[in-house]
């Protein structure tokens, strides 16, 4: 078994999403000159953005979006256990192929990046606006503990399987 389990590892980020909700209604700046922020844009070669020096509207509405995101996990979370583990046996995956995305693309796509237009073909993106060190930083830590749940989940079910197995066994036995 794991030393953390996979629900205190979904409650963490939940609350983790609550507090960055209030950190982006109050000071947005807090965040985006956060160490691990400044130092992973800088090592990415991708640029902080200066929105979130105040608050503004897209800073309120991403902070309603977290709100919302930690509220609902943390509600998913009271569920009963056995729904409880097909929820998050399905939903962790998803988060994780999204996250990858993300990430792939904010760096992949930036300024000077693999795929980014150079030349007569330089167009601005729709998804520009998402080649930005806070982005990246965000995807790439939500990426990093949501692969951790992911494997905690299954070790956790392995290991449930393991004790039914180990029960029929003994029923077995004792008939």
């Amino acid at each position: 078994m794991a030393i953390i389990s996979a629900n205190a590892m979904i409650r963490s980020i939940s609350l983790f999403h609550v507090t960055l909700a209030v950190l982006l209604l109050k000071n947005p700046a807090i965040i985006s000159n956060q160490g691990v922020v400044l130092l992973l844009g800088e090592s990415m070669q991708l640029p902080t953005p200066r929105d979130f020096n105040a608050p503004s509207a897209a800073t309120a509405f991403i902070a309603i979006l977290f709100a919302f995101l930690g509220l609902s996990d943390l509600t998913a979370l009271s569920l009963s256990e056995d729904v409880s583990d097909q929820f998050w046996a399905l939903q962790s995956p998803v988060r994780l192929l999204f996250l990858f995305g993300l990430t792939a693309y904010t760096y992949m796509f930036k300024e000077g990046g693999m795929f980014a237009p150079r030349g007569v073909d330089f167009r601005t993106s729709a998804g520009a606006n998402l080649n930005n060190s806070i982005v990246f930083t965000w995807g790439f830590l939500e990426l990093a503990a949501w692969f951790w749940v992911y494997t905690t989940l299954r070790e956790e079910r392995s290991a449930k399987a393991r004790k039914i197995v180990e029960k029929q066994a003994r029923e077995a036995d004792s008939l």
